[in-house]
């Protein structure tokens, strides 16, 4: 196995993990909270190293990611494990999972970025888990990436630290990160993690120059209340800036969450129209296909700029990073420096 980052030796063979904000202290023979950083004789192991379980070129809006470099394709990555333990995951057949799976198989760093050169993709996204607690192979493989003009993406759940943030920056473009509601309480019962580690990651990826996007799930009964929505509006506003893309997506039940309804399209289309009220210039809906709020406006006239139904892309009123209709500039990343 590959020796991890980021830990720290302590007596009698116990280590302890800066990686993601739980901060682990792990005794030989034991694993974090996310599974796969194993104690083997004092020495902490990146499990999951070279090991994947999911693969695919997916359409960069699938990510959700609408401001980097939209309407390109992003080679997909995803292991198991997790540092989080949420009731509503959607993929928690593979989150969930152990490393007795069977259906791991190997893919270097450097095949990593071969297959994602061979498949036209613009990007690599480490996604369907979370990909901070595989932290040394997205470093490995995004040095390289990086090297080739490709661009990086995490989909995350934020809960890494400073350390951890430190140390990608230099490869990672993106940081598109769930902020799953406004309340502590949600995050320790829902998620088993707290809120304010993933806010102080988010601001820290804005500060150290990753394009950040937000994506919340909205679920009735839950986190959907307008109060909160609106703090969290607020947040972003002060902290990430009026241009930070913010997505409103629908629920779904899954998992453990089976009882609680869809979304009511009517409550997401407030909090979107409560969003541009505030000031957010690029507020979205999500899992709702065809929907208007999907596209992207002009801040500035109104007029449509990017068009989407689903993961379809079709640029309508964008020149460079200018509004066609007005002059007015859309901010997004159009392509990797």
């Amino acid at each position: 196995m590959h020796e991890a980052r980021l830990y720290q030796k302590l007596e009698d063979k116990t280590v302890r993990c800066s990686l993601c904000a739980h901060r682990c202290t792990i005794r030989e023979g034991k694993q974090g909270v996310c599974g796969v950083r194993i104690n083997r004789g004092g020495t902490l192991y990146a499990a999951t190293f070279g090991k994947i379980i999911a693969e695919a070129v997916d359409p960069i809006e699938k990510k959700p990611l609408y401001h980097f470099l939209p309407g390109t394709l992003s080679y997909s990555l995803g292991t198991i494990g997790c540092n989080f333990h949420c009731e509503h995951c959607q993929n928690w057949h593979i989150s969930q999972q152990t490393l007795e799976m069977e259906s791991l198989r190997d893919l270097s760093p450097e095949q990593g970025v071969e297959r994602a050169l061979a498949s036209h993709s613009a990007s690599i996204a480490w996604t369907y888990n979370e990909p901070a607690i595989w932290h040394e192979y997205p470093l490995a493989m995004g040095t390289l990436a990086r090297e080739k003009g490709l661009g990086t993406v995490y989909v995350t759940n934020g809960y890494i630290t400073e350390e951890g943030l430190r140390e990608i920056s230099g490869m990672l473009n993106a940081f598109r990160v769930d902020i799953k509601s406004f309340s502590d309480t949600f995050y320790r019962k829902v998620c088993g993690g707290r809120l304010q580690p993933v806010l102080d990651a988010t601001a820290f990826a804005k500060e150290l120059g990753m394009h950040v996007e937000t994506v919340t799930l909205v679920i009735p009964g839950q986190n959907d209340s307008m109060e909160e929505m609106e703090t969290l509006i607020r947040w972003v506003l002060d902290n990430l800036g009026p241009d930070t893309p913010m997505h409103f997506t629908r629920f779904h039940p899954d998992y453990k969450m089976l009882e609680a309804r869809p979304t009511q399209i009517g409550k997401l289309e407030k909090i979107y129209e409560r969003a541009k009220e505030l000031g957010i210039n690029y507020p979205y809906l999500g899992n709702v296909g065809g929907h208007p709020y999907e596209n992207t406006y002009c801040p500035t006239c109104g007029s449509p700029v990017i068009e989407r139904s689903g993961y379809a892309v079709r640029i309508v009123g964008l020149k460079d990073h200018t509004c066609t209709a007005c002059g007015g500039r859309i901010e997004y990343v159009s392509e990797i420096q």
